[in-house]
């Protein structure tokens, strides 16, 4: 039989039950913290006249070389015209290469080129760097918990594309 721990407590409260001020606060946080995230990819992307659906999609084609399209689609969670006008750009500017499947005519699968893989590498060092130091300046509990915490939040289906990819050990 396991001995009940105590609640971690937060300002005072237990966090099972925050407040909502305390919710409030914890959601403004990562609007803050997302803009900081992508702040530095961002500044890369308008250099070549990308946006974000660009990171994106190099990031997650790097995840999973020869990824298909309709993989790709569901893990972005974007219309499949969206992401043609994306992949278009990309390959047109020699950063994703597409090849035909071997099993399935139909199928498109996707690769990053030398030049993707260096964009997408500049990419997520900045990344990278950014999370590393919250990290560092958190400590192993926090990071623990953040990521629980991401987890949590994830839909049912999200969380199982997540942690495939998660698994795939890449």
């Amino acid at each position: 039989m396991s001995e009940a721990r105590p609640s971690p407590v937060f300002g005072g409260e237990s966090l099972l039950f925050l407040t909502d001020e305390q919710l409030r606060q914890g959601i403004e946080a990562m609007f803050f913290a997302y803009r900081g995230f992508t702040a530095d990819p961002d500044r890369i992307l308008a250099e070549m006249a990308y946006g974000r659906a660009h990171h994106r999609a190099i990031h997650f084609i790097n995840r999973a070389p020869g990824t298909t399209v309709n993989n790709l689609l569901a893990i972005l969670g974007v219309t499949k015209q969206s992401l043609n006008r994306v992949l278009r750009t990309l390959i047109a500017d020699g950063l994703v290469e597409s090849r035909v499947g071997t099993q399935d005519k139909r199928e498109r699968h996707l690769f990053l080129t030398e030049a993707g893989a260096a964009l997408e590498a500049k990419l997520s060092d900045a990344q990278r760097a950014r999370m590393r130091a919250a990290y560092k300046e958190a400590g192993p509990e926090a990071v623990t918990g953040f990521r629980q915490v991401l987890e949590a939040m994830m839909d049912r289906e999200m969380h199982r594309a997540y942690a495939k990819l998660r698994d795939s050990g890449s």
